[in-house]
């Protein structure tokens, strides 16, 4: 009989690594789309498909943002030496639920001097702004709505659009706190865009290709944060840091500055219009730390150091739909950490470090990295 790691070898022998035979969703996905070619037209094969991707990032969408609004409580209450949610259900779970609930069945208040129309559609904006990114996302080997060969040019042209739902919600609102965090918001994410923007170029570069499935696949014998050296870590952590920027949290919430503005920018939002805008949050802060995790820490790809070896074989025993979001969550936490443990940056503070400090780095960073693949340093 076959050894567990005679199983292996024979299955490497066969078709690559041994985890892209079990844990590879690719089979499944085709056998669906095989079935329903089978069974129906191609138009309504590619209308049922697009339904079903349709209502599972509905879902998905809906119990990561509850989950994330749980863990930022928790987080919350452990910095501060409290319990957090611990009433409804155990350990307080139910409690976000409860608050969905309590969202989705109360009164949409009609504000008379508002521009309707635009007032209406902003929070739409932001929410689809999250679903078209969402979907650009390597979740999993074969897990993947669309794989594009410019995925992070797709990715940062996308995300830059929240900020008219932004803009739109506080200029349609006719109030003078929403305008102010609308603005405020507006210079912040332009601001902070470019350095997103210039380190995740900075792993362009090293990895040679836009697409993200090929950047996870570059990352086999290693993640890039570790292949990348130096400057890979500079682009890694200013990515973290811009990242944070703009999805508004703090020390970095300016545009909902509460001792100031109110709510920002949806101070005049009610029901589930103001929970469009408060899921989004909690989504974009899932879409930094995805991306950080698929660029920077090999996406769904193990942990490996060089060539097959046997701490590589046992890395691979754990499903890549758990390194995953397991890094995810982990790069989440930390964010989170930033938003309970700095106070608060005024404005000028804000703009400051963005243009007089992240952005000249990230320029000199960029272009080290672009000696470093010039002359082959990386590993």
């Amino acid at each position: 009989m076959l050894t567990s790691f005679g199983i292996i070898n024979y299955l490497s022998a066969q078709s690559g690594p041994w985890w892209r035979v079990f844990y590879d969703f690719t089979s499944l996905t085709k056998n669906i789309d095989a079935g329903l070619h089978n069974a129906m037209s191609p138009f309504w094969t590619t209308v049922t498909e697009m339904v079903i991707v349709g209502i599972l990032f509905l879902l998905f969408y809906a119990v990561i943002g509850l989950f994330l609004v749980y863990a930022e409580r928790k987080v919350c209450a452990f910095i501060q030496n409290r319990l957090g949610p611990n009433r409804l259900g155990p350990f307080g779970i139910f409690q976000t639920v409860a608050d969905l609930i309590k969202l989705l069945f109360k009164e949409l208040i009609p504000i008379k001097n508002a521009d309707h129309f635009l007032f209406n559609l902003a929070p739409y904006i932001v929410i689809i702004v999250n679903f078209m990114v969402l979907a650009a996302i390597p979740y999993a080997l074969g897990l993947h709505a669309v794989d594009l060969n410019i995925g992070i040019f797709y990715v940062i042209a996308v995300s830059s659009m929240s900020v008219i739902g932004v803009l739109l919600a506080g200029w349609s609102s006719n109030s003078k706190y929403s305008l102010l965090g609308a603005m405020r918001s507006g210079a912040q994410i332009v601001s902070y865009e470019l350095s997103v923007g210039l380190a995740l170029a900075t792993v362009v570069i090293l990895a040679g290709s836009m697409q993200l499935s090929v950047i996870v696949e570059g990352q086999r014998t290693g993640w890039f944060i570790f292949k990348g050296h130096i400057p890979a870590v500079i682009a890694f952590v200013i990515y973290i840091i811009a990242g944070t920027a703009e999805t508004n949290r703090g020390p970095f919430d300016l545009a909902e500055a509460e001792s100031e503005l109110t709510a920002g920018y949806h101070t005049e939002y009610s029901g589930i219009k103001f929970a469009f805008f408060y899921l989004a949050e909690f989504i974009n802060m899932f879409i930094v730390a995805s991306i950080a995790a698929t660029i920077f820490l090999g996406g769904w790809m193990p942990l490996h150091f060089g060539a097959d070896n046997g701490f590589n074989r046992i890395m691979d025993f754990i499903p890549p739909v758990i390194w995953f979001f397991a890094k995810t969550f982990f790069l989440i936490w930390v964010i989170m950490l930033f938003k309970w443990t700095f106070p608060r940056l005024r404005i000028d503070q804000l703009l400051t470090l963005e243009w007089k400090y992240l952005l000249p780095i990230n320029i000199v960073n960029l272009l080290i990295m672009a000696f470093i693949v010039l002359m082959g340093w990386h590993f």
